[in-house]
């Protein structure tokens, strides 16, 4: 989640995705969008349950922004249609409740300008192909920029979405270690994730101030920390944060 003064964007949804908005004191009543970077399972899985809640903490008919790239609309079609019953039974259930969940979609074709509350986003495509369009969210306010890069190759429009950028999110793998796994179907991750070291060649070209690696490739583990930090310093001379859930950074 990024918040930008008043205004708390959701980027992606993916497992579990309540649990630590709950655990940072956010609610989806309390979201003014929801970013999805891309319609990989991983990372909308758990939209359903972001719609529902959103809808049943809702004194009044609320909208739901979702913004997303091209088919997020066959996406959330799909999701309404799976909650159907459920829906059916919670409107049955509670008396007060007389409006089914308003989901207001928005596709994004990059690069693109959009506002939300008090957040300029600039949008670019990312290259995590066979997958796509995928999309990059560059959000700016009070004079600082945070660039969501999620999963994606180097390419260009990573570059127009970090330059100069205070923060830069990156998806990270390590190849050495995928490599390791008796698997073709693991080791394609690499073709379309950038690995630690590409991340960090990345926001060195691009100037970044400091660079978050997350969605570890494989998961990192407890006392890895060192090992990937040297990997991404050996190319990035800025901080490099190695992001947990519920990492809070604060952009000052």
């Amino acid at each position: 989640m990024v918040q930008v003064g008043s205004t708390r964007l959701l980027i992606d949804a993916g497992r579990g995705v309540l649990m630590r908005l709950a655990a940072t004191g956010t609610f989806p009543i309390m979201l003014d969008a929801v970013l999805l970077t891309h319609l990989h399972s991983d990372h909308v899985t758990d939209l359903n349950d972001v719609i529902t809640t959103h809808w049943l903490m809702s004194r009044q008919p609320t909208p739901l922004h979702i913004y997303g790239p091209e088919r997020t609309g066959e996406v959330v079609a799909g999701v309404l249609a799976m909650l159907a019953p459920g829906l059916e039974y919670r409107l049955a259930h509670h008396l007060d409740l007389d409006w089914e969940p308003i989901v207001e979609m928005h596709e994004i074709t990059p690069p693109t300008s959009i506002i939300i509350g008090d957040a300029t986003i600039a949008t670019q495509s990312t290259d995590h192909r066979p997958v796509e369009p995928t999309v990059g969210y560059r959000i700016s306010g009070d004079g600082k920029s945070v660039a969501i890069a999620s999963d994606t190759i180097p390419c260009p429009g990573l570059d127009l979405l970090c330059a100069d950028a205070d923060v830069y999110v990156q998806t990270v793998s390590r190849d050495d270690l995928v490599r390791l796994v008796p698997s073709a179907r693991f080791r394609d991750i690499l073709d379309y994730h950038s690995t630690i070291e590409q991340a960090a060649q990345t926001a060195q070209r691009n100037r970044v101030a400091r660079l978050v690696c997350t969605h570890y490739v494989p998961a990192k583990g407890p006392g890895d920390d060192d090992a990937w930090r040297d990997l991404a310093s050996r190319h990035f001379s800025g901080e490099v944060i190695l992001a947990d859930d519920l990492t809070r950074i604060d952009v000052v």
